[in-house]
């Protein structure tokens, strides 16, 4: 311990310190003051009797140095001319009405501009604007007197084509018109829908297009019979594209992922596309596994039967033959299309089967498709070729007693009868493909995801 004789001696000398410093700030400068004050405050701490926090410095007679600069103002007359020089224009736009003329038309945009009207009426091309369907937007730019500077319109839906836009402008005096190819926005829309009665009566009810109502038909129309299966309370989610102009819908896409709750079995379903596939895009289920079947079960759309696969009376030879094939008449010149995806093994002509085509396709299946009276142009052995590819017409070429089409439908080479045999699904994704699939189907499982009631318990089924 610090002894007690030196700790008393040690406070008399700071208090003496303290008495002395007082007395010199009294009668000293500022600058004194200051330093005065830290030999205190130092003194104090070096001996240890007492601690002081130092006071904040005292600045009321401290000098301030400001810095003045004059600013040139803007001139205000110059900055009024520019206003006044400026053309302000105005935007507009309208929906079609019924029995709208261009004049109702032309008010409504604020348009009044009569050397535009008189372009419009006397212009072919310009005239379309009049001849739009009710419910079209047409939008206008005019000056604050309403003058037209630009008028353009959405011409059609694209069903028939590409969608354009008429487009009308102001060059001067003058107006051009001409049309571009409309800019499309394209949108993903996510809907659910209850069945109370039909399918159709729910899709218009959740606001889905026929289209898309028509593709959750195909698509799950080997899981589901939709004109005996439906139950009142089954669910369907749905996530499909549309196609927008100026905001306004005028096409709709493809149905991009669904599921179907039938009767407590959720089937599911997802679109994928290979980037620069040849063969195209279709449905798979969640896990990877096409949906599309292998093989048709007709190579042509319209026909009949002919002669099954079956023993008969040959119609040339006169003796009873197997008969390999399914026998499917149709008029000279029908399309007939490739049943499945696969390279071509053979192009041309054999002895009974005239002009004949074979398809190689994927584990050791084939295909055959004879009496053709032309081959389809540019065939030739070793093209890739998808399914519905039209590769030939048909014809009665080889040994043929009228049109018809010889189709087999071989495995491992031998001929079986494709009206019975179970025909498998197309080939499963795999390797980067499968990959790539997964990022598009986990996003559209999180989309329905979000569609789905959270209550909902159901069995998932991959749709077949």
């Amino acid at each position: 311990m610090f002894p007690k004789d030196k700790f008393t001696r040690a406070l008399e000398l700071c208090r003496h310190a303290q008495h002395f410093c007082q007395e010199k700030i009294r009668s000293s400068s500022r600058k004194t003051r200051v330093l005065a004050a830290s030999a205190l405050f130092f003194g104090a701490f070096t001996l240890g009797a007492a601690g002081f926090a130092p006071a904040a410095p005292d600045t009321s007679d401290a000098q301030v140095h400001a810095i003045v600069k004059d600013l040139a103002l803007p001139d205000l007359q110059q900055q009024v001319a520019k206003l006044e020089d400026r053309d302000d224009s105005y935007v507009s736009e309208e929906r079609v009405r019924a029995g709208d003329t261009l004049a109702t038309l032309l008010t409504r945009l604020g348009v009044d501009d009569a050397d535009a009207a008189n372009f419009i009426k006397s212009d072919a091309l310009a005239r379309t604007v009049m001849q739009l369907r009710t419910g079209k937007r047409v939008t206008a730019r005019t000056l604050e007197d309403g003058t037209l500077q630009q008028l353009s319109a959405t011409l059609n839906d694209g069903r028939d084509g590409p969608i354009s836009q008429l487009v009308i402008d102001r060059d001067g005096d003058k107006f051009k018109v001409h049309t571009e190819a409309a800019a499309l926005e394209r949108r993903i829309e996510m809907r659910s829908g209850q069945i109370r009665s039909s399918l159709f009566a729910a899709t218009d009810s959740a606001q889905i297009p026929d289209s898309i109502a028509t593709q959750i038909v195909d698509m799950f129309a080997t899981n589901i019979n939709f004109a005996s299966d439906l139950r009142r309370g089954d669910r369907f989610n749905v996530v499909y594209e549309t196609f927008w102009s100026n905001g306004q819908p005028v096409r709709t896409g493809r149905m991009l992922a669904g599921e179907f709750n039938n009767g407590g079995h959720t089937y599911q379903a997802v679109w994928f596309d290979e980037p620069g596939s040849k063969v195209g895009g279709g449905y798979y289920s969640f896990d990877g596994k096409s949906l599309k079947k292998a093989f048709l079960k007709s190579p042509l759309t319209f026909t009949r039967i002919s002669s099954g696969f079956s023993m008969r009376l040959h119609p040339i030879l006169g003796i009873w033959k197997q008969h390999k094939g399914v026998d499917f008449a149709a008029p000279t010149g029908t399309p007939i299309h490739a049943s499945g995806d696969g390279v071509i093994d053979f192009v041309g002509q054999q002895t009974g089967y005239g002009n004949v085509v074979m398809i190689k396709h994927w584990s050791n299946y084939s295909t055959v498709y004879g009496h053709m009276s032309r081959i389809a142009p540019g065939l030739r052995k070793g093209m890739k070729i998808s399914q519905g590819d039209v590769i030939g017409y048909v014809g009665m070429t080889g040994w043929a007693t009228g049109p018809h089409l010889h189709y087999e439908f071989r495995i491992n080479n031998v001929p079986r009868d494709p009206l019975t045999v179970d025909i498998p699904n197309a080939q499963p994704l795999a390797g980067a493909q499968l990959q790539r699939f997964r990022t598009v189907s986990t996003d559209m499982n999180r989309r329905l995801a979000l569609l789905r009631p959270a209550a909902a318990q159901t069995t998932t089924l991959a749709a077949r």
